[in-house]
């Protein structure tokens, strides 16, 4: 059998056929016809809804009053009071004041346990309550624990039990180090710690991707669910790192703003006076479910993730990439996941941490991806209360979530005179009514690690 790829003699003495260019334009055309547009997730079982949220924040343990708080435009910085900052150049930070952990955990572990995994139970416990799943309650007892998970990620873990163990190693000797140094200081025990609480004994462990962490968990608690290896898994991250050792080591990195003479509007994302974040702390938690879990337990449904990405810069260990590559491509790759073509999304809830080369760097990213900026708002929830690290994606999921729900997205304050590179309306200030179609919200930490989830009114 003659081979297809040799000529036979008779088509070697045929004249040349000569090419025909249309050819090629029509497969390019018809490729474009038969690309397939963005299709959003169908199956009950694979569909992520939020059906709690839960926090410990500089506004309060209230998820209610820590949005009217934003959009009231307030800032929670301040000077610092938890210890003698006079020496540092950084002096204030949005610190949590009278913060307690009453009817969540006992007397006894409450002053044992590093703020960080105190701040992770109370917000875990609330986000299920509000998702109707009190402890103990008959709702609660029903679920099926063995595909129930917790996935709360911290940046820094329990820094102050560190902090505390090592000052008794040098001062008194070895002795003197509590036992309970290694399992609080250690990043995955607030997901043990809240599991045990609520006897959830599905997937348990938690991510640390400096301050993407959040993101990081939602988007892998969401494909828990999506995989089927989970009905229900409580996300999101706690951080408490504004004690010495946390704020002198940013110092030292030269990441911290020093407006100690006027803190509140230290915070000041796309300005062109920003000098550097302000550290924040807290936590956010969100419950997410299955569609067909939440539907048949009549669970109230506030929202519907639709998907997420993460990758890597490959980079530097602190500095974004100017051009934006990895943030834009992780956007796109959020957006793919998601099922959502980027003329969808009209809310942005930015990283937008007030340093100099991170601001412009995640709006020259947005950019690539969204090229025309009408009708888009993209706003900076760390304007008010400060970056709080390995939570700080949880909070403003939670301010995402809150926009959808209630037509009204929080302002960006301190915005005074705005980098003239920034042409996405930033919502100046004083907040603004925005029917939210999809939102996304931008995480990114040290190390290069980037991190988008989308959410969207959810629709039966």
């Amino acid at each position: 059998m003659q081979s297809l790829l040799v000529p036979t003699a008779a088509a070697s003495v045929a004249p040349p056929t000569p090419r025909r260019r249309p050819a090629r334009i029509s497969v390019r055309a018809s490729a474009a016809a038969t690309a397939a547009p963005p299709r959003r997730e169908t199956d009950p079982k694979k569909r992520v809804v939020i059906t709690g949220m839960g926090l410990v924040s500089v506004f309060g343990n209230d998820v209610d009053t820590y949005y009217d708080r934003l959009l009231a435009g307030e800032s929670g910085i301040g000077l610092i009071d938890r210890f003698d900052a006079s020496k540092f150049p950084t002096r204030f930070a949005g610190q949590i004041h009278g913060f307690s952990s009453e009817g969540y955990i006992d007397g006894k572990n409450d002053r044992r346990l590093d703020d960080c995994l105190r701040y992770c139970i109370v917000s875990g416990k609330k986000a299920l309550e509000s998702a109707g799943l009190a402890l103990g309650s008959d709702s609660m007892e029903k679920i099926d624990k063995s595909r129930a998970g917790v996935l709360v990620g911290t940046g820094m873990g329990g820094l102050q039990v560190f902090s505390d163990g090592v000052q008794n190693l040098i001062e008194k000797g070895h002795r003197k180090i509590t036992p309970f140094f290694i399992p609080y200081a250690i990043t995955n025990m607030g997901s043990a710690l809240l599991g045990m609480d609520i006897g959830f004994m599905g997937p348990n462990y938690s991510i640390s991707t400096a301050c993407a962490t959040s993101n990081y968990c939602f988007y892998a608690a969401a494909n828990h669910i999506r995989r089927g290896e989970a009905d229900i898994m409580v996300a999101g991250g706690t951080e408490a790192a504004i004690i010495p050792i946390g704020v002198g080591g940013f110092v030292a990195c030269r990441a911290l703003s020093q407006r100690n003479d006027d803190p509140k509007t230290a915070s000041r994302p796309w300005d062109k006076e920003r000098d550097g974040f302000v550290m924040g702390e807290g936590a956010g938690i969100l419950v997410m479910e299955s569609l067909e879990h939440a539907m048949n337990r009549g669970a109230p449904i506030v929202a519907e993730y639709l998907g997420g990405a993460v990758n890597c810069d490959a980079y530097h260990m602190t500095d974004p990439r100017a051009d934006g590559l990895g943030v834009s491509s992780c956007i796109r790759q959020s957006l793919q996941d998601s099922g959502v073509a980027p003329e969808e999304v009209n809310y942005i809830n930015a990283h937008a941490t007030s340093t100099l080369a991170g601001d412009l760097a995640e709006m020259n990213a947005i950019k690539q991806v969204f090229k025309d900026p009408t009708g888009i708002k993209v706003n900076a929830t760390k304007s008010m209360i400060g970056h709080c690290l390995g939570a700080a994606g949880g909070l403003e999921a939670i301010a995402v979530i809150k926009a959808i729900n209630t037509g009204l997205v929080h302002p960006s304050i301190n915005q005074f005179n705005r980098e003239e590179a920034v042409e996405f309306d930033t919502v100046p200030n004083v907040k603004a009514e925005h029917e939210v179609n999809v939102g996304i919200s931008n995480s990114f930490g040290f190390g290069g690690h980037n991190s988008v989830v989308v959410f969207a009114p959810f629709k039966p």
